[in-house]
């Protein structure tokens, strides 16, 4: 057998290949690639502002990424910028097979576990405060901490509203949906599973993510998607199917279908978020009313109600998600340019 051990430590990619290095993570079963060194620096004074700068100059870099041979159709990652705001942290910016999206749940609850345990920011004893510049505005997530460890992260996120309940939309090959359309830090249309007929498991991910497109193409053809503030925010992220739970200790099953296509193996915290939205609106929850929401392969995040709001013309909410997270990976990718899918594929 040989030993390549010495040979590997003493190999050095020859100075022209592109060297990015990242911290890779988990929520909920829910990847995060970390990216931390690396990635050129984006300018701009609001994180809308360079993931614009992102998309028209360095998208090739995202595909790398995210996409095959070094990710897979439903990886989804993040990049790691000077914070915005006077208070924040640090700002973030979320990769996924796409494009970008403007906020995270699963990300703030998995970025928080990395900032915190590798000491990128000091972890206090029991609980610390982390405040994050996202594409939607400035976010704060509290982690609680034992023996130098973080054991779980939850965070108080955007402004979260309802936009429209009971809508219906005529969806080709599916007739008449009903859905209700909530903003979570992202826009997405809740659907009920068995409205569609089809079970929230996981041997049905393919019939889900055919459905879940079908139905968010129909919407966006269907009405305008408009964000009080900001233009960027102006579109459909996804569908989720709302089910009953499989758990004995959940209130209810999420499966989102997102970007193109990507199924989400946790709960989505902006999901929920918006969710909060939906049953505080309809009366079904109150203040701190705690609802614990299970994801396809079964991960649970707890979805709370602040405290009351407004966004613009809308009547909002403040939505805490609390979810756990697990550090995978520590990475150094590498970018020979003499290589023809050096920019990646994707199977979807």
């Amino acid at each position: 057998m040989i030993d390549a051990s010495d040979s590997l430590d003493k190999w050095k990619p020859p100075p022209n290949w592109l060297r990015i290095s990242t911290i890779d993570a988990h929520a909920g079963g829910e990847p995060l690639r970390i990216i931390v060194d690396g990635y050129p620096e984006l300018p701009g004074d609001t994180i809308l502002a360079r993931g614009r700068y992102a998309k028209e100059n360095f998208d090739h870099l995202r595909k790398a990424l995210m996409w095959e041979p070094r990710g897979h159709a439903d990886m989804y990652g993040c990049i790691i910028t000077p914070p915005v705001s006077e208070h924040a942290d640090f700002g973030i910016l979320f990769l996924h097979n796409e494009g970008y999206s403007s906020m995270c749940g699963h990300g703030i609850i998995a970025v928080t576990k990395v900032a915190l345990e590798t000491g990128m920011l000091p972890m206090s004893e029991t609980e610390t405060v982390v405040r994050i510049d996202t594409p939607s505005g400035l976010v704060t997530s509290h982690a609680r901490t034992t023996g130098g460890c973080v054991s779980s992260v939850y965070f108080h996120n955007v402004p979260s509203f309802v936009v429209a309940l009971d809508e219906v939309v005529d969806v080709p090959e599916l007739g008449k949906v009903r859905y209700d359309l909530a903003f979570g830090g992202a826009y997405y249309a809740y659907v009920q599973a068995a409205d569609i007929g089809v079970d929230l498991t996981p041997k049905n991910h393919s019939k889900l993510i055919e459905r879940g497109n079908q139905i968010k193409r129909a919407i966006m053809k269907s009405r305008p998607i408009t964000h009080p503030f900001e233009k960027d925010l102006n579109f459909l992220y996804g569908t989720i199917f709302i089910g009953l739970p499989l758990g004995d200790n959940s209130d209810s099953r999420n499966v989102c279908i997102f970007a193109e296509g990507e199924v989400d193996r946790s709960p989505t915290g902006t999901g929920v978020s918006g969710r909060m939205a939906i049953h505080y609106a309809r009366g079904e929850i109150g203040i701190d009313e705690p609802m614990v929401i299970e994801s396809i392969i079964g991960s649970t995040f707890t979805g709370r109600v602040v405290s009351v709001t407004d966004s613009g013309p809308h009547s909002a909410i403040i939505p805490e998600v609390e979810g756990t997270a697990y550090i995978t990976g520590k990475h150094e990718f590498l970018i020979d340019p003499d290589d023809p899918l050096r920019e990646g594929f994707i199977l979807r």
